[in-house]
């Protein structure tokens, strides 16, 4: 069962992309530091942590970072012009809440709409773009937003927004990947016996090019690396294209970017113990860890392990925690039951 205050600590903890430390970092090292043999941050940021053993070598990354903004103008009346920190659309700030991390501690601030009466007709067709968004701090000047603490370079994210709309469904900012280090996490935690060497790592920097996991994987050095993050769920809009749906279960991708054998394995694993794999093709790289892993050193073979959340990238990411227990389920087994294989494709 998900620990719903444990996953919404994960979920709500700061860390836009370099700037882990401002809190999620703390948060996963306290929750695995009991269930490793070691654990430590390495130069970049990434929490490594290790269960040692004697068979193959295996790195599972699950990326700790947000989107968000910077600011990198204050205007004299004391708006703030913020660009992106990731890929942040600037369509889904509109009348939302932005939280800030300032010298002076955490401020909140709202990026304003103006009211339909005001507008013009061909106003109301316009999309807002990044030229156009302004937050407002409630200050009355530049001077007074310094003095709030605000500076060019401050970070931040979407505020916290965490509901449960029923008995199986979540939404939230941050589900990617949040909800994914989460299940990670879990399932550290819950192996007991295993043969393989295992690196957990929360990787940092992956939505400003998975720079995190490059260099955790030169590290270790694994043979197998296996990816966890969010992918697509069916939803409105998406015109039949996506197949996996919320509550179908975890998702796991075929293509170039996956390495047959380790995929193979997983079949085998989900089949043996009655868990529902959902698939997804994938035939270009899969804008997951797994594509900086794959080619490390002289290859690593592998694979991607999913979550189905739908509107991806918003404040309104929406999940099944029943995808999120078989997701820890299916990782636990997978983890538990590794033994050394052929893994030339």
């Amino acid at each position: 069962m998900v620990d719903i205050e444990l996953l919404r600590k994960i979920v709500e903890a700061p860390g836009v992309s370099g700037y882990e430390f401002l809190g999620i970092r703390d948060v996963v090292f306290e929750a695995l530091k009991d269930h490793v043999d070691e654990i430590y941050v390495d130069k970049l940021g990434n929490v490594i942590a290790h269960k040692k053993g004697n068979g193959p070598r295996i790195m599972i990354a699950a990326h700790m970072d947000k989107i968000g903004v910077m600011v990198n103008h204050i205007d004299k009346e004391g708006y703030l012009h913020v660009v992106s920190v990731g890929g942040v659309d600037p369509r889904t700030l509109v009348a939302q809440r932005i939280r800030f991390f300032t010298e002076k501690g955490e401020r909140y601030g709202v990026v304003g709409h103006i009211p339909p009466h005001l507008q013009k007709p061909e106003d109301r067709k316009k999309a807002a773009d990044w030229d156009t968004i302004v937050v407002d701090v409630g200050a009355d000047s530049k001077e007074e937003a310094e003095e709030m603490g605000f500076r060019v370079g401050t970070v931040g994210e979407f505020a916290p927004a965490f509901v449960q709309l029923n008995e199986n469904r979540i939404a939230t900012p941050y589900l990617d990947d949040r909800v994914c280090l989460y299940a990670m996490i879990e399932a550290a935690r819950a192996i007991e016996s295993h043969e393989a060497d295992i690196y957990f790592v929360a990787s940092v920097q992956e939505e400003v090019g998975l720079r995190g996991a490059r260099v955790a994987s030169y590290a270790i050095d694994p043979e197998i690396g296996i990816a966890m993050d969010v992918t697509f769920a069916k939803q409105v809009g998406d015109k039949g294209k996506i197949v996996p749906k919320l509550g179908g279960g975890p998702v796991m991708d075929v293509g170039p970017n996956i390495n047959p054998k380790v995929r193979a394995f997983a079949d085998e694993v989900a089949r043996k113990y009655g868990i529902e794999l959902q698939v997804e093709a994938s035939p270009r790289p899969t804008g997951t860890d797994a594509n900086i892993m794959q080619i490390n050193r002289e290859g690593v073979a592998t694979a991607v392990l999913s979550i189905p959340i739908r509107y991806m990238h918003s404040q309104v990411e929406t999940a099944d925690l029943r995808d999120i227990d078989k997701t820890i389920e299916f990782a636990k087994h997978f983890l538990e039951e590794l033994r050394e294989m052929d893994l030339t494709p």
